[in-house]
């Protein structure tokens, strides 16, 4: 299986590039949305991201339109609307399929790497209600499901999309690899 360092990546300006550039850090990979209902979840990845950039946390943020249109924006307005809503500083990579036959090589090798989402609570039965078909297991659930990846690039940990920034469960993970 391809490291997520090596695999073919975009910046959110377009430029090719991979995730090598963030050996040796914490990466915390979440996939997002400007039009969902997890959408305020920005506040708390960019609160997370100051806090703990300095102790080696890389968020890296991949706006996905898989669910139900709600990433409809370009590079440039999903950058633009981080900035001015959010004032977004960690990383944003160019617009990806997290989900489906065109799902991006870094989903598809995350989702293999641990295909069990910690954290699955009232998320899943609320999209049910709202007459929706989430994925299925182990694919991603919806926007802003989380991914940690450890400082030698193995995925550690996966954590469902109604797990917030500030989660004791999703901080202890982060803690405890950042202090390895």
């Amino acid at each position: 299986m391809a490291s997520v360092y090596d695999i073919p990546v975009k910046t959110i300006q377009g430029t090719d590039t991979t995730l090598n550039q963030y050996e040796g850090k914490v990466l915390l990979i979440v996939n997002v949305a400007s039009k969902c209902g997890l959408t305020p979840q920005y506040e708390g990845l960019e609160k997370l991201y100051s806090e703990k950039k300095d102790q080696g946390l890389e968020i890296l943020g991949f706006p996905a339109n898989n669910f139900l249109a709600q990433e409809p924006g370009t590079d440039e307005e999903i950058q633009k609307f981080c900035s001015l809503t959010y004032n977004v500083e960690f990383p944003l990579f160019a617009k990806i399929s997290v989900a489906g036959d065109d799902k991006h090589p870094l989903y598809d090798t995350l989702i293999h790497a641990i295909p069990e989402r910690l954290g699955e609570g009232p998320w899943w039965k609320d999209l049910v209600d709202y007459g929706l078909t989430p994925n299925p297991k182990p694919e991603v659930l919806w926007n802003f499901e989380k991914f940690v990846v450890n400082k030698q690039g193995e995925v550690v940990a996966r954590f469902a999309p109604d797990i917030t920034a500030d989660d004791p469960r999703l901080l202890e993970v982060l803690q405890n690899e950042l202090a390895k």
